[in-house]
């Protein structure tokens, strides 16, 4: 059985305040002509003492931004920069959302209500700083299933309607209008260290830029605690350096985490990835209808750079450019001792995540990364959806030939020796979600979508505890409560 978060009683922390002064820019929301609530997740809402809010006052707090009592007076719109599809940009940052609180969970984590859609900032270029409503419908299944599938991902907290028409040119238009308040343990950037770094090498303020540096490593190890460095390591008493053994490990869990979900995330930039290992902000997400390496999910990718097969080496190589920003406060060989961990640690959690999601135990590294092979031959082979495949030989039943012979010795784990062929398939496939978005627009008809997130919840049952995500202090995700 899954656990579910553990009821807390409201505890506001706004810790981003420690660095507030050159981390972000003060910004008010937009005043929108309407506020309809759309979707509140209140499994996620329990876990920072937010349930209790009526209809009326989550809409003050998630559609108007009234602030959250002893939170943020006024929310911060975080500076960044960062690669996109390899790209160097110093000219992004929050465009179109904004940090509107942190609070503390039941555990002591810091959690951080983050929005999109929520209006222009000083960093919107030309956007509107909206987000269109099939955005939201979207990033709110694309949340629900990686969390089944075990994924750290962020959570969808709110979506509210905001009665505006938007003009889009990947969408017919107009279209509908959102914001969206996602809930996750943080939203500091590979990006955020880039621009200081940036800031540090032009001269502008070199050594106060250093500093901030240095802080902003310290405020990282301070609230997303992770385990030291192995005891061999070089520089593992420099703190940057810890917080990029940290970062490899999270970030190759993450990348392993997404392969076996058979999930494509679309846009690997460097300002899309959390240091704390989460995955968050979804645009042109896909999962895979077939086992295709090649396989893109952003239209505009023609080069194949974030492909699915090509995900772990795009995350690598995004802890390379974390790397290249630290150098201004910790030597390079520490640094290049900790990159050099991301493959073997990347395979181990393959093995981790793949046993999980079949079902059966490990039977140590050699032998499952041949079943992990073995597997992927197998659904290459058949061109079977991967949430087919996961389905069929869920604890190792139904396998023949190859597979049979990868599984030979493998026992399954309690929830998978269960019987429960009978249960549906759930795949999140694009015809389903544009089939859920049309009753929507169509006809306002909102059944397909809370229909599908209760299958969604349900699978996350069925699969049980996932592995814990790979990098923090054991204590930040266990397991507290079951339903």
């Amino acid at each position: 059985m899954r656990a579910e978060p553990q009821p807390a009683a409201y505890r506001a922390d706004p810790a981003i305040l420690e660095l507030a002064d050159w981390l972000a820019s003060p910004v008010q929301a937009a005043d929108f002509p309407a506020t309809e609530l759309r979707f509140r997740n209140d499994r996620w809402a329990k876990a920072i003492g937010l349930d209790h809010l009526g209809d009326d006052a989550w809409l003050r707090h998630f559609g108007r931004f009234e602030p959250l009592p002893g939170n943020l007076a006024q929310p911060l719109a975080l500076k960044y920069h960062g690669h996109q599809f390899r790209v160097y940009n110093p000219e992004i940052g929050d465009g179109r959302g904004f940090l509107y609180a942190q609070m503390r969970d039941a555990a002591g984590r810091l959690l951080d209500c983050g929005t999109k859609g929520s209006g222009t900032t000083p960093f919107s270029r030309a956007g509107d700083g909206r987000l269109t409503l099939k955005g939201a419908v979207r990033e709110i299944l694309a949340t629900e299933m990686l969390e089944a599938q075990g994924v750290n991902t962020s959570r969808t907290l709110s979506v509210v309607e905001t009665g505006e028409e938007l003009w889009r040119g990947d969408e017919p238009s107009p279209t509908r209008s959102a914001v969206m308040v996602r809930l996750s343990h943080g939203h500091i950037r590979i990006g955020t260290f880039q621009r200081l770094a940036a800031l540090a090498g032009s001269g502008a303020g070199g050594a106060t830029e250093t500093g901030h540096m240095a802080a902003l490593v310290d405020y990282c190890l301070k609230h997303y605690p992770g385990p030291p460095p192995p005891a061999d390591a070089p520089g593992a008493d420099v703190p940057a350096v810890c917080l990029l053994h940290q970062v490899v490990e999270r970030l190759a869990d993450l990348a392993a985490s997404w392969m076996v979900a058979g999930f494509v995330h679309g846009v690997l930039n460097t300002d899309n990835m959390n240091i704390s290992g989460e995955s968050f902000d979804y645009g042109p997400w896909r999962w895979l209808p077939k086992w295709d390496a090649g396989f893109t999910a952003a239209y505009f990718d023609q080069q194949g750079l974030y492909a699915f097969g090509r995900q772990p080496e795009a995350l690598h190589w995004n802890c390379g450019q974390l790397a290249v920003a630290l150098r201004q406060v910790a030597d390079a060989p520490p640094l290049i001792a900790a990159l050099e961990r991301f493959g073997p640690l990347y395979m181990a959690a393959v093995a981790r995540r793949w046993t999980w999601r079949m079902g059966v135990h490990s039977q140590g590294s050699e032998r499952d990364a041949q079943l992990v092979a073995t597997s992927e031959a197998a659904m290459r082979a058949s061109g079977m959806e991967p949430e087919i495949f996961w389905h069929r030989h869920r604890g190792g039943k139904n396998a023949a030939g190859d597979l049979a012979d990868a599984l030979e010795g493998y026992e399954p784990v309690e929830e998978a020796a269960m019987d429960r062929d009978n249960e549906p398939v759930q795949s999140m496939l694009i015809d389903e979600v544009e089939s859920i978005w049309s009753a929507i627009d169509r006809s306002d008809n909102w059944e397909p979508l809370h229909a599908k997130i209760a299958a969604i919840r349900r699978l996350g049952n069925v699969l049980g505890q996932p592995p814990q995500p790979a990098g923090h202090s054991p204590a930040s995700f266990s397991p507290v409560g079951t339903d």
